[in-house]
């Protein structure tokens, strides 16, 4: 188990590797940031001199030997627009995604779960149907699209939530959160249930057929021969099995879900990561787009790994293959 743990840890690193060397490239070769700090009044002999300043006419190995010596001490640059170190921007907006992901995970679990498992066991069930249907559906929509109908029914129409912006919130120790109070979840529930609308019907329809698979397998049959109880072997026995691939997709979306808010929040203006990357990118702050695809790099390998190695931990037959690739 050690050497599996060692064996997925540096693979992770690898990968981050790999994504400094994209950020780095994404760094020197987006935009001209001092273009977008100087303006159009300013000299070309000042841009020059500008440059040099900021070491972007060094050669490229130098460029990315300080790009990677400041990634090891969390210094991703400084942001051209808010004048501040783009790490500084990236942690304050950090908590309005991280809550928006929070929520959305929450719902498409305490949905998917119960769906999932009812589809599985009554198949034919007109409910069941039903449910299904509204997973093809919510699967071809867009993430963006559904929001914007849910501004245009449930705010423009209705008037019965808020369409833009986080609400009031309030500072706990440095993180600024809205889920302490009444307008921040009133702000909240919008956006979550757009960014949920896209996962929730992979997920049931994930856990619908697992279950329905284990559900056909030998050792389940065994069980309603010995007279067990169907609770016991729909939810002890069936529903344990299925949870091995539905925790290994579950980690590769979590980071599709931190994705995905760059048009969720787009449409909600939510102050987000998502949000700060879409001006980032408009403002060709290069420092910020970096910062971003580094966080979110981070979280997506992280989250990975801890899947892989919690899979390895539950099912021993993925250490014994990986030993012998």
């Amino acid at each position: 188990m050690i050497a599996f743990i060692i064996r997925r840890v540096l693979q992770a690193i690898l990968v981050m590797l790999i994504i400094s060397v994209i950020a780095f490239a994404i760094k020197h070769n987006v935009g001209d940031p001092v273009r977008q700090i100087t303006g159009i009044s300013v000299s070309e002999a000042e841009r020059e001199k500008l440059r040099d300043e900021l070491g972007l006419n060094d050669p490229i190995p130098v460029q990315y030997y300080r790009f990677f010596k400041g990634l090891l001490h969390g210094d991703l640059g400084k942001s051209f627009f808010y004048k501040k170190p783009a790490t500084d921007v990236i942690l304050s907006k950090a908590p309005a995604t991280l809550e928006l992901v929070l929520i959305s995970s929450l719902i498409i679990i305490c949905l998917s779960v119960p769906l999932g498992i009812y589809s599985a066991i009554y198949p034919n069930r007109v409910f069941s149907k039903a449910v299904m249907g509204g997973s093809i559906v919510g699967v071809s929509i867009p993430v963006f699209l559904t929001a914007i109908m849910f501004v245009y029914f449930f705010s423009v129409k209705l008037g019965w939530l808020p369409s833009f912006g986080r609400g009031d919130t309030v500072n706990v120790g440095g993180w600024r959160t809205g889920l302490l109070t009444v307008d921040g979840w009133k702000h909240l529930i919008l956006p979550s249930v757009s960014l949920s609308s896209i996962m929730l019907p992979l997920f049931i329809r994930l856990i619908r057929s697992e279950m329905m698979e284990v559900l056909e397998s030998e050792y389940i049959k065994y069980a309603w021969a010995k007279g067990l109880k169907r609770q016991r072997i729909w939810f002890l026995h069936a529903f344990k099995n299925t949870l091995l691939p539905v925790i290994t997709v579950g980690g590769v979306q979590l980071g599709i879900t931190i994705a995905f808010t760059i048009l969720t929040e787009t449409v909600f203006q939510w102050q987000g990561l998502g949000f700060l990357f879409m001006e980032a990118v408009e403002r060709s702050d290069t420092s910020l787009l970096v910062a971003y695809l580094m966080f979110v790099g981070v979280i997506m390998v992280v989250v990975n790994t801890v899947v892989d190695i919690i899979y390895g931990m539950v099912n021993p037959t993925v250490r014994i293959a990986g030993t012998g690739q």
